[in-house]
């Protein structure tokens, strides 16, 4: 008997499919890069979200803290009462305005923190939230550098001017409206890490 042989050709692939196959390879690459970056952002989104709840805290304690600045000597005459407290300056009046107005900002900011946490490739919501934490950032710093001269003065005056120092006079009240400008700069230091943050979600989009 004579061996018999069966021969199949396989037909090979046209260039054609190939070509139609290649663009699934290129797809689930772009599905996973969109993935990363959607997670990467959702990570910035939420350490903006605390930072935001921190940076409340710093502008509160701040405002609260200067309002409750007054004080009155405990000797007067009959005539005479000495007291010192934060409306007697217009420029502590701005920062208790100031400071009050950006605590109230990032408290109505916290939604748009929350939306760019669901929707972590959202690029309208992040760049709304640049240009109003640099605009906060600005009155922050506005504040808290005129509070700090004014305080500056409050503790070693100024001979040039004849302006001698209170807070020999006015301990507590110097007391608490240094440390009212003090936390004013924690939030400034705050909102520059929100910007960069933004900066940093944007750029990846």
């Amino acid at each position: 008997m004579k061996n018999e042989s069966t021969f199949i050709d396989v037909p090979a692939e046209s260039s054609s499919a190939m070509k139609g196959k290649a663009p699934l390879i290129g797809v689930s690459k772009d599905h996973m890069t969109t993935s990363s970056s959607g997670g990467y952002n959702r990570g910035l989104s939420i350490f903006d979200f605390l930072l935001r709840l921190a940076a409340i805290v710093a502008a509160s304690v701040a405002a609260g803290t200067m309002f409750t600045s007054d004080e009155t000597l405990p000797f007067f005459t009959q005539f005479l009462q000495f007291e010192a407290g934060y409306d007697d300056l217009p420029t502590f009046q701005f920062f208790v305005i100031a400071m009050s107005m950006v605590s109230g900002y990032i408290v109505l900011s916290l939604p748009i923190s929350v939306v760019t946490i669901v929707r972590p490739l959202a690029t309208a919501p992040r760049l709304l939230l640049l240009v109003l934490d640099t605009a906060a950032m600005g009155l922050t710093m506005a504040a808290a550098s005129s509070a700090a001269a004014i305080s500056y003065v409050a503790h070693n005056g100024n001979q040039n001017t004849n302006w001698l120092p209170i807070c020999q006079q006015f301990g507590d009240f110097c007391l608490k409206t240094s440390g009212a400008v003090v936390s004013s700069f924690v939030a400034v230091v705050f909102f520059m890490i929100l910007v960069v943050l933004s900066g940093v979600a944007l750029k990846r989009h």
